[in-house]
């Protein structure tokens, strides 16, 4: 079993709610990806999204993908976002942390190779954009061999079909993207997100999370309201932006923790 389960156990028995921010690994420099991790824990972090920066992502809106042509400058790939995660471990034997990209990177460096060195840096999930779940059994098996938790992603869009299968194959949580099209993109229908999760719901026990669209304490604790979990990106790396690079970590931080303070105040 990864951390993920423990953690979400726990804050469902405090009737409270996960909040799982997502950072590009090496951005805005490889030096500041590490004590940026630790500063979202501090500042009430459940679950670390940490992305894999990617020359040609998909799903990604325009902030994110300026964190990744960040990233990919200083030549951060695969290897170097795992030998932060070990990084990260030497000092934070119990957060989460989840690494979230696409298919090129673990094809080459080989998905079996790639399940072992995850699972000796000490990650505890993957979401791989790119991967269907129809495609995704023997990667499922590969990873959780080492309790390593497949996480997909579920749309607004997606067929029943499509969900009943992911419900089989998830481990983990699952990630409801609450909009259609890229992250950072629309406002949400807090009604919409609120009838496809209790129509995930009727297929499986995981917690779900909500992401795209959150950006800041009042939304998330709108989402909350029916959601385990609020998952915030782009706000995240707006904040990053805003200023110098050595200042990340406290900018993230200040903002995170108004994001706890909320959530903290939703009635489960």
């Amino acid at each position: 079993m990864s951390r993920i389960t423990p953690v979400f156990d726990a804050l469902k028995r405090s009737g409270r709610q996960a909040l799982i921010p997502y950072v590009t690994a090496g951005d805005p420099q490889p030096s500041v990806t590490v004590p940026l991790m630790h500063a979202m824990v501090t500042a009430g972090a459940d679950v670390i999204e940490l992305g894999v920066p990617f020359s040609d992502p998909m799903a990604d809106g325009p902030v994110i993908q300026r964190a990744g042509e960040r990233a990919l400058k200083y030549g951060v790939g695969l290897v170097q976002v795992l030998a932060m995660v070990a990084d990260f471990r030497k000092t934070d034997a119990k957060t989460p942390v989840v690494l979230m990209g696409y298919a090129n990177p673990v094809e080459a460096m080989g998905a079996e190779r790639f399940a072992d060195a995850a699972a000796q840096a000490g990650v505890d999930g993957v979401i791989v954009v790119d991967y269907p779940p129809e495609e995704s059994t023997d990667f499922a098996k590969l990873v959780r061999d080492r309790d390593i938790d497949l996480i997909f992603l579920l749309a607004p869009t997606s067929t029943a079909a499509r969900v009943s299968h992911v419900a089989r194959l998830a481990s983990g949580y699952i990630y409801y993207v609450s909009l259609k099209g890229i992250t950072g993109a629309g406002h949400l229908d807090l009604d919409d997100v609120a009838a496809n999760i209790k129509r995930i719901r009727s297929q499986t026990e995981l917690p779900v999370g909500v992401g795209f669209g959150i950006r800041d304490g009042a939304t998330a604790r709108a989402i909350c309201g029916f959601a385990d979990a609020a998952i915030i990106g782009t706000r995240i790396i707006q904040e990053v932006e805003a200023g110098d690079a050595a200042g990340a970590p406290a900018r993230v931080a200040a903002f995170l923790k108004g994001v706890r303070a909320a959530m903290d105040g939703v009635v489960s």
